[in-house]
């Protein structure tokens, strides 16, 4: 069990899901352009479906509407910024005692020791 702060596992969680996003992109572009790939997998099909789907780009409407404050309104979110602290902003590393030399200190007991057998 590693004990991590939550900003740490925060960055880390991002950085798998980044990792993921373009792990993802690959093999959608694999699907899409090379057509021999096999789409069928031991538990899951790909099927490559075309969608059409009408969208509202307000681009196409005149300035004096687009421009308008009157038709914009604000939005306000709270967003996690993660940055690396500074090598002096860290705190230091702990220093641990060496387990695996302290339990090679220990008595060792035979594998049938509890039995009475040896």
């Amino acid at each position: 069990m590693h004990l991590t702060s939550p900003a740490d596992e925060l960055v880390a969680i991002r950085a798998e899901i980044a990792r993921l996003r373009r792990r993802e992109a690959e093999l959608r572009a694999t699907f899409l352009t090379r057509p021999e790939v096999p789409k069928i997998g031991r538990w899951h099909k790909i099927e490559v479906v075309t969608q059409r789907h009408r969208v509202f780009d307000p681009r196409l409407l005149p300035d004096e509407i687009r421009l308008d404050p009157g038709y914009t309104r604000e939005k306000i979110a709270r967003v996690l910024r993660a940055s690396r602290r500074a090598a002096e902003e860290r705190p230091p590393l702990l220093d641990l005692p060496d387990l695996a030399g302290a339990l090679r200190t220990l008595p060792r007991a035979g594998l049938f020791a509890g039995l009475g057998l040896g």
